[in-house]
């Protein structure tokens, strides 16, 4: 792929720093589309970027930076700003069960759009012309949430069409990766259309985007030829749920959640992911997550059960929004102990304090590497230690002079 004229997309290109949210090409319409590139999508420019849409591009792009103010709230070195934290699920146990866990942000979705808050949600769901992919939907009712529910661990840029969504009149709930509500809300700060057309931003705790490529290793694994699959949900119909192909003529696979993601995706995932200080949605009203059960060590276990969310409320905005879906009977929710969510999301606690060693392993590189201020990373790198920390800075340089990242 050609490089950039764009600076800051230069930037990102040489450090493959992109998070592959589609805000840049948001801010300039027409001078920079999203295209799949190596089972990921990435910007490709076309045409001169003016310089006022390039300055919106720099302070935008989650790849170059995020900065996190708490503005006042409760902020926990490893979970960021909060106002409340609890577990919970859906009422409706249909919904519960189609979702990856516990189905409690889409049973807020469904309450936002039942009660007029918003027109539509702005989400992810499966593409039918490429079943492994995603499409980005814009579902007006229960019905389209409930077909939308579920994890999807595949690209996808929901802010790649944003510019004729802020020209229209109707109001979204946004629900995107951590770094696609970061990417939006840098666009607020100068463009007052974001909040009117966007007066909800939701989020869900995530791992990485792995590429389409780790898709089509999970189906080559089941024993089917991707050609032949017409449908592909990555989890939920239980919970976790199993990755499930189906095929035209009937035939179906599965695998489990812990062979799909801890023995495929994850190794798939795009190097921008491996630097994130946020796979918590600091800059969402509120994000959700799986509140796994946990074994002896505290470990999180997999094993099939009843769905159940991790619902953490950021702003005074997303604690109003549970607290009036609950009264609704949409949701029913116990407190949690925020002190307890490390032991059952250690893959994040994990990758918030060695994202310090990393950035260092890519700077010794001579890497480009994004900017980050109010996540904590040299408390949390503390709190890592120094064999963990000289591990994982010295990983990153061998991964590098490698080539696989």
């Amino acid at each position: 792929m050609t490089e950039p004229a764009s600076p800051a997309l230069r930037r990102v290109a040489r450090g493959k720093l992109c998070a592959g949210c589609g805000a840049c090409a948001a801010l300039a319409p027409g001078a920079v589309e999203m295209r799949s590139s190596g089972g990921f999508l990435r910007p490709v420019q076309l045409a001169e970027v003016a310089p006022e849409a390039e300055a919106r591009i720099a302070a935008a792009c989650p790849g170059l930076g995020q900065a996190l103010d708490p503005a006042g709230r409760p902020d926990h070195p490893l979970w960021g700003p909060w106002h409340d934290i609890r577990t919970g699920h859906a009422t409706d146990p249909a919904l519960r069960r189609n979702a990856s866990s516990g189905g409690a942000l889409s049973a807020l979705l469904v309450h936002l759009l039942e009660t007029g808050a918003v027109d539509r949600v702005l989400q992810v769901s499966a593409d039918p012309a490429l079943p492994l992919g995603n499409a980005i939907v814009s579902s007006p009712d229960a019905a389209a949430v409930f077909a939308a529910a579920g994890s999807r661990y595949a690209p996808s840029a929901p802010l790649a069409g944003l510019a004729a969504l802020l020209a229209g009149g109707m109001r979204f709930a946004f629900v995107g990766k951590p770094c696609d509500v970061s990417a939006l809300r840098a666009m607020a700060r100068d463009d007052p259309r974001v909040d009117a057309r966007f007066p909800v931003m939701l989020s869900f705790f995530c791992a990485g985007v792995p590429g389409l490529d780790g898709a089509r290793e999970v189906v080559a694994k089941m024993g089917l030829p991707e050609q032949d699959v017409t449908a592909f949900r990555y989890r939920g119909d239980g919970w976790p749920g199993f990755a499930t192909a189906t095929t035209a003529d009937g035939r179906s696979a599965r695998m489990s959640y812990a062979d799909s993601w801890g023995g495929i995706l994850s190794r798939h995932v795009q190097p921008r992911c491996r630097i994130c200080p946020d796979g918590t949605g600091s800059f969402a009203d509120l994000v959700c997550a799986d509140a796994w059960d946990a074994d002896a060590r505290g470990y999180p276990r997999f094993t099939e059960g009843d769905g159940r969310s991790l619902i953490l409320a950021r702003t005074e905005k997303g604690r109003a929004l549970l607290a009036a879906a609950e009264a609704a009977g949409r949701v029913e929710t116990t407190a949690f102990d925020i002190a307890a969510l490390a032991p059952i999301q250690p893959g994040q606690t994990g990758k918030r304090r060695l994202t310090l060693a990393r950035m260092a392993g890519l700077r010794l590189l001579f890497r480009p590497v994004p900017r980050y201020r109010g996540f904590h990373l040299l408390r949390n790198a503390a709190r890592a230690g120094i064999a963990a920390n000289l591990r994982n800075m010295l990983g990153t340089v061998r991964r590098g002079l490698r080539g696989r990242i």
